[in-house]
């Protein structure tokens, strides 16, 4: 086994950045800033985040309590670009961070059938189309002027049709002054014990003339069986004697409910086994282990997602905010890098 970069398993009460890496400083500013998982990244790479842009008024106050901000939005970012009186380490920017919410381009939601439609993403939130949120984005990264700007999505945003978002992306950027390249990336190659692929528009402004960045990891595999939860389940009713007809090879209930009754149901009850990576944690979903019966608890979640074992999520469900975030680990790989190969030379 070689040594992880960054670990799965961590607390913020241990500071800042990961161990054996160097405090920089350069500077972070995010929008779309969810529970912090790419802020937590930066900061384990040695950045200095400055804080963000966060529409979701109970989720913007969590995220303040875990990271101390020193400048928070809690606001539509069509309204923050619309703000004149920015501080000026804004427009100063090492790196300008967003993952655009992503659902209308994820290959198990509806897809086309929801681009240009307007929608209210999370209770308390405004009502608002979603898919032109990656070209709202573009148009803070314009705003701001970063030496390097990241845009994280789904693997869907680079199939089927969506492909003409990717393409205009990438088009607006380069008109804009920036030379970027696209990546599709799999967390489970870069010390994240998840099966998680996510898309990474990166840029730098053409002036810096920099080299192609190379976002190339292979670290040791980290599979489900490093995880030991003691949640229990009680052992009477269906759930258990469904568990009891599981096969090897089942990802979910709905596969055993298929296969046993002929039924197409419970396919969000999820199979975690010890011997394969944890999928993308969904809010909605039940985790529960293939080789014994329990379920997944909050600090299975926080080491899948990378997330720090002492984060205060206060009242917000943990599988949804780390499901909602990039994995700090993930984010902590690429931004590290990003500093190697171009930052540490401008």
């Amino acid at each position: 086994m070689n040594k992880h970069l960054f670990p799965y398993k961590w607390y913020l009460k241990d500071g800042y950045p990961a161990k054996g890496i160097n405090k920089h400083g350069l500077k972070v500013f995010g929008t779309f800033i969810c529970g912090g998982g790419s802020t937590m990244g930066y900061k384990l790479a040695g950045y200095e985040h400055l804080g963000g842009v966060e529409i979701d008024p109970p989720i913007a106050e969590v995220y303040r309590l875990n990271h101390s901000p020193r400048h928070l939005y809690n606001m539509d970012i069509r309204a923050f670009n619309t703000k004149s009186d920015l501080p000026k380490e804004l427009h100063e920017l090492d790196i300008l961070d967003g993952s655009p919410p992503c659902s209308t381009f994820s290959m198990a939601g509806s897809r086309e059938k929801a681009w240009g439609k307007k929608k209210q993403f999370r209770e308390g939130q405004v009502v608002q189309t979603l898919d032109d949120l990656v070209f709202v984005y573009c148009d803070t990264i314009i705003k701001l002027k970063p030496k390097v700007f990241i845009l994280e999505n789904v693997k869907g945003i680079i199939q089927g049709n969506a492909k003409v978002y990717s393409k205009r992306i990438v088009e607006k950027m380069t008109k804009a002054g920036y030379n970027v390249q696209v990546f599709l990336l799999n967390a489970a190659s870069m010390g994240v014990p998840q099966k998680r692929e996510r898309v990474f528009f990166v840029g730098y402004r053409k002036e810096f003339g920099l080299p192609k960045l190379k976002l190339e990891f292979g670290e040791d595999a980290i599979k489900m069986h490093f995880l030991r939860s003691e949640n229990e389940i009680s052992k009477s009713g269906k759930l258990y004697s469904d568990w009891l007809k599981r096969k090897n090879g089942d990802k979910n209930f709905g596969d055993i409910c298929l296969r046993e009754e002929g039924v197409q149901k419970s396919f969000g009850r999820v199979l975690l086994s010890e011997s394969d990576y944890a999928p993308t944690i969904v809010s909605r979903n039940q985790y529960i282990y293939f080789d014994k019966f329990v379920e997944a608890s909050t600090n299975d979640f926080c080491q899948i997602g990378t997330y720090p074992l002492d984060y205060n999520f206060k009242g917000i469900e943990p599988k949804y905010l780390i499901g909602m975030s990039v994995p700090p680990v993930m984010t902590a790989q690429i931004a590290h890098q990003i500093y190697l190969q171009w930052l540490s030379k401008i």
